[in-house]
């Protein structure tokens, strides 16, 4: 599969998959998990009500996996990769709202890079690490800050209903050298919040997979957020929050 852009949508009330060809998408037979195999056009980008590019078993997360961002909280970078997990349900497309609960009273915006797993594995070596990853989407890990430092554990923090923004799709096709130095950035009606780069993180995307893969299966659509850079901020009712991952020459998630 070359780099291409894969996006999820709503047609006659049914989820589907396409393929994004400039601001066109064409339907995609099969999931691409499996092969890209392409059908009749489904129509403009800007026509088609997209959903989020995955439909994951699980989503796991890194905590502190940028230094400067542990440092804003006040806490050491860990010596092997922190985990947590964020449920399926707290996932919502692009352009879809975050919902403020009451429960909080300090939400806060975290842009990272996430990973796509393509195929089913376990007990991965570095050598066969990157050949599990479909492509990189953006994400959103939005936290109830204060939660969190109350409960300690972070799942009900992390967890709420449409915590957590992917899109707008995914893009296939990347190298794992692509990915190694991508500008992660924030923006909050239209300000830059958090601006970071993938070279950054203290663990990378081969160490992550492989340490992951000796505790858990992970399976083709599972996705895993890389950490966030320094910046993170609150979100009031009616903020826009933009995510962008930057690609090779300019393009953007």
């Amino acid at each position: 599969m070359g780099r291409d852009r894969i996006v999820r949508y709503l047609a006659a009330g049914r989820s589907r998959w396409g393929l994004l060809e400039h601001d066109l998408v064409r339907e995609c037979l099969v999931e691409p998990f499996e092969r890209l195999e392409l059908g009749a056009d489904a129509g403009r980008l800007e026509d088609l009500e997209l959903l989020p590019p995955v439909r994951p078993t699980k989503i796991i997360c890194v905590g502190r996996n940028y230094p400067a961002h542990a440092a804003e909280h006040q806490s050491e970078v860990p010596s092997e990769p922190l985990l947590f997990f964020k449920p399926p349900s707290s996932i919502i497309g692009p352009g879809a709202s975050i919902a403020l609960t009451p429960l909080s009273q300090l939400v806060e915006h975290e842009a990272e890079m996430a990973l796509v797993i393509g195929r089913r594995c376990r007990n991965v070596r570095p050598d066969e690490a990157w050949d599990c990853v479909l492509g990189i989407t953006c994400a959103n890990d939005v936290t109830a800050r204060d939660i969190q430092r109350s409960d300690r554990l972070w799942t009900r923090a992390k967890g709420f209903d449409t915590f957590c923004p992917v899109g707008p799709w995914v893009v296939t096709g990347m190298t794992l050298g692509d990915v190694s130095d991508l500008a992660v950035t924030a923006r909050v009606n239209g300000e830059v919040r958090q601006s970071g780069r993938t070279s950054e993180m203290v663990f990378g995307p081969v160490d992550l997979i492989v340490y992951l893969s000796t505790v858990m299966t992970l399976e083709p659509g599972d996705l895993l957020l890389t950490g966030t850079p320094a910046g993170v901020g609150p979100l009031e009712p009616g903020d826009l929050v933009e995510v962008e991952v930057d690609i090779l020459s300019g393009e953007s998630l």
